[in-house]
C-alpha cells in the first residue's frame, strides 16, 4: 500500500454526472428511497451545498467515495434543475486516500454552518416542506429543525453577521423580538462596535426600548386579554415565555381607565364622599405625611361587636395562629373577621373618601378614611373630627422641617458609610469574623449584613469635594461604556484566578478585606448593628470628610448656619461676630463657615479657643 499523502489538499473538480458512478469503496451502497426523494427535493431549493468525495478509475470515470446519497438524489433532481447536471467533487490522488476518505465519511461529517443550515431550511420550508421532511432529509432531528427554522426570518443582515461569526446564535435570537428593520441594524452595529460581549438580555432590551414585559404591574392589573382585545401589538420572543407589550401608552390609558373604574365602583358601593385613583405602587407614610401636611385630616373605623359565635371562633383561629397552624383557609376567615370588628360609620364617610392604588403585583390596594382639606370644615361640624386636628388620633402640632433636604440626608449616609468602609480596611481581623457570622445561622435567617454579589451600596456623594476617598472602595462602573475598557474585563478567569493566587494570602487577606469593606451596606434597617460596627472599627466621618460651602453649607438655609455658627464658637447673640456673620448673605456665610472649618487662620481671627477647634474637627450634621 502506498503511503498516505498527508500533505495533499483537494480541489474540488466540476464533472459531469454521466461520469460518476458510486465507487465499491463507499460503505453506503444502499440508500432509503424516500429519504433520497427528500434529498432531491432539497437540491432542487437549496442547491448543492457540500462537494462529493471520490477517486479517478483507468478509464477516467469517478467512483464517489463519500457523498453517495447526494449523488443518488442529484440522479433525481437534475430533471427539475438542469444546472445539477455537472458538480464539484473533490479527487483523491490515490487509491488509499479515497479508501481512507470512504472510512472517515462513516465516522464524522462536517457540519453545515448556523447560518447556512438556518437559511436551507427557511428555504425548503418556504418550498412547501414540512419539519418532518427537512429533518429527514439533513439527517437532523425535528427539534434541531423548529431551533433553526424560527430564525430563518431575520433580517439578512443579522444572518449575514451571524455567518461570518461577528455574533452567535443567542445573539441572532434575540433579534426575533423586533419587527422593526431600521432599528434591528442600529443595535447590531452596537453590538459589533462594542469591545465587550453584550448578553442577550441586553440585546432584547435595546431592540424592545419602550416594551414592558409580563411582570409590569399595568400588565398584571390590565391583563393580556384586555389590552389585545383593545388593539394593543405584542411581541413573543421565540425562544422564551417572554412577551412584550410594545403599546405602552394604550397600556397607560387603559391601566388608568380600569383604576379610575375600580374607584368609582369603590366610591358607589361603600358609600364614600369622594374616591380617586393613585398612580404610585406603594401608599406609605411618606405619602401619608404629604397628605395631611396639605391640609387633609383622616378618621379611622369604629369597633362593631361579632357575634357569641363569632367571637368564639375567632379565638379559636387566634390560637392556631399563635402556634404556627392556621392554614390558608383560617387565615382567610381570620381577616374576613377582622374586618368585620370594625366599620366606618355613615357619618364618616358622608365626609371621608378613599385613594385607591396598584401594588407591584397588580393588585389594587386602598387607603381610606381620608378627609380632603376642603372638607374638614364639615367635618368638624359632624363632629368626625375635632377642631384644629389633622388627624383623629392626635392634635400633637406638626413637627419643625428638616434642615436637611432629603438628598443631602442621602449625601450624608454615603459619607458616613464610607468613613465605616475606610475604618474597616484597616479592621482585616473584625471583617473576617463579620463575614463568619453573616455567613452563619447566628446571624438569622434571611439577615443581611454584607451584599455579597458584590453590590454597590452607595458610598460615594453626588458632591465629592472634600471627601478623601480609597480608590481601593470605588465600585467598577455599572454602565454599557463604562464596561467596555479592557481594564474592567476579565477575557480569561483561570489565569486571573492562577495570578491571584500567585499573589499569596497576604494579598488574598487582603483582597477579601477590601472586597467585603466596599459591600457593606448602610443598614437602615438594623442601625444599632450598623452603629457597633462604626464605633468597633474607630470609624469617623471627619476622618474622611471636611464639610465645605460645595458639599454641606451651601445646602442648609442660612438660619441653620446662624446657629450652628453661634454653637461652635459659643458666643452669645450679642457677639460682634455673631452679629457680623448674620449681616452676611447665604453664600458669604457658607463662605465663613468653609473656612472656619478648613482654615487656622480664620479661627485664630475669630479667636476660636483650642477646645471650640476640638468640636469643629469632631462636628458632624445630626442627620442619621
Amino acid at each position: 500500500m502506498n503511503a498516505l499523502r498527508s500533505d495533499f489538499t483537494a480541489s474540488p473538480e466540476v464533472i459531469g454526472l454521466d461520469d460518476l458512478y458510486l465507487s465499491p469503496l463507499n460503505p453506503r451502497q444502499t440508500h432509503d428511497e424516500a429519504s433520497i426523494a427528500l434529498l432531491a427535493d432539497s437540491l432542487v431549493t437549496c442547491g448543492l451545498m457540500q462537494n462529493l468525495g471520490g477517486y479517478r478509475d483507468g478509464e477516467g470515470r469517478v467512483g464517489i467515495v463519500f457523498g453517495g446519497r447526494r449523488l443518488a438524489a442529484l440522479r433525481i433532481a437534475v430533471a427539475r434543475r438542469p444546472d445539477l447536471a455537472h458538480v464539484p467533487v473533490a479527487l483523491a490522488p490515490d487509491e488509499d486516500t479515497a479508501r481512507l476518505w470512504a472510512e472517515s465519511e462513516n465516522i464524522a461529517r462536517e457540519a453545515l454552518a448556523p447560518a447556512d443550515e438556518i437559511r436551507a431550511y427557511g428555504r425548503m420550508r418556504d418550498s412547501g416542506a414540512t419539519v418532518a421532511q427537512i429533518a429527514q432529509a439533513f439527517g437532523v432531528t425535528e427539534a434541531h429543525v423548529y431551533r433553526r427554522v424560527k430564525l430563518a426570518d431575520l433580517p439578512p443582515f443579522v444572518l449575514d453577521a451571524l455567518a461570518a461569526g461577528k455574533i452567535g446564535l443567542g445573539i441572532a435570537s434575540a433579534f426575533t423580538v423586533s419587527q422593526d428593520t431600521e432599528l434591528s441594524q442600529q443595535v447590531l452595529a452596537r453590538v459589533l462596535s462594542s469591545s465587550w460581549a453584550l448578553s442577550e438580555h441586553e440585546v432584547r432590551k435595546m431592540l424592545q426600548p419602550e416594551a414592558v414585559g409580563l411582570t409590569d404591574r399595568r400588565v398584571r392589573f390590565v391583563g393580556e386579554e384586555a389590552y389585545v382585545a383593545a388593539g394593543g401589538h405584542l411581541t413573543r420572543d421565540l425562544f422564551s415565555d417572554a412577551v412584550f407589550f410594545e403599546d405602552v401608552g394604550l397600556l397607560d390609558r387603559l391601566f388608568a381607565e380600569k383604576l379610575e373604574a375600580a374607584a368609582e365602583a369603590e366610591r358607589s358601593r361603600e358609600g364614600w364622599a369622594w374616591a380617586r385613583k393613585v398612580d404610585q405602587s406603594y401608599f406609605g407614610s411618606e405619602a401619608m405625611d404629604d397628605l395631611l401636611g396639605r391640609g387633609f385630616a383622616r378618621v379611622y373605623p369604629v369597633p362593631v361587636d361579632l357575634s357569641e359565635e363569632e367571637t368564639e371562633e375567632y379565638g379559636q383561629l387566634a390560637d392556631l395562629d399563635h402556634e404556627g397552624e392556621l392554614d390558608e383557609a383560617g387565615e382567610a376567615r381570620m381577616a374576613e373577621l377582622d374586618a368585620k370588628s370594625q366599620a366606618y360609620l355613615p357619618n364618616q364617610k358622608a365626609v371621608a373618601g378613599v385613594c385607591l392604588y396598584v401594588d407591584h403585583s397588580g393588585c389594587i390596594r386602598q387607603m381610606d378614611g381620608l378627609i380632603r382639606a376642603e372638607d374638614v370644615p364639615a367635618a368638624v361640624e359632624a363632629g368626625v373630627i375635632e377642631a384644629r386636628s389633622t388627624s383623629a388620633q392626635t392634635e400633637a402640632p406638626a413637627a419643625p422641617k428638616s434642615p436637611y433636604s432629603g438628598a443631602l440626608v442621602e449625601d450624608m449616609k454615603a459619607i458616613r458609610l464610607a468613613a465605616v468602609q475606610t475604618a474597616l480596611l484597616d479592621c482585616p481581623e473584625m471583617v473576617l469574623n463579620l463575614l463568619a457570622f453573616g455567613l452563619s445561622t447566628a446571624s438569622g435567617v434571611g439577615t443581611s449584613i454584607f451584599d455579597l454579589q458584590p453590590g454597590c451600596p452607595m458610598n460615594a456623594p453626588k458632591e465629592r469635594e472634600g471627601l478623601i476617598f480609597s480608590d481601593r472602595l470605588a465600585h467598577p462602573p455599572r454602565s454599557y461604556e463604562a464596561w467596555s475598557r479592557p481594564d474592567l474585563r476579565c477575557d480569561d478567569l483561570v489565569a486571573a484566578f492562577r495570578e491571584f493566587v500567585e499573589q499569596g494570602k497576604k494579598a488574598r487577606n487582603a483582597a477579601i478585606t477590601e472586597g467585603i469593606a466596599r459591600t457593606l451596606p448602610y443598614a437602615a434597617a438594623e442601625p444599632d448593628f450598623f452603629a457597633m460596627i462604626e464605633a468597633d472599627s474607630g470609624a469617623s466621618i471627619r476622618k474622611v470628610w471636611t464639610p465645605t460651602a460645595a458639599n454641606f453649607f451651601g445646602r442648609v438655609s442660612g438660619a441653620y448656619l446662624d446657629d450652628l455658627f453661634v454653637s461652635l464658637i459659643e458666643a452669645e447673640a450679642s457677639d460682634s461676630r455673631v452679629k457680623a456673620f448674620r449681616d452676611k448673605k447665604k453664600k458669604e456665610k457658607a463662605d465663613a463657615m468653609e473656612r472656619l472649618f478648613g482654615e487656622p487662620e480664620y479661627q485664630a481671627a475669630l479667636g476660636v479657643t483650642a477646645d471650640q477647634k476640638a468640636r469643629i474637627a469632631a462636628w458632624v450634621p445630626d442627620c442619621f
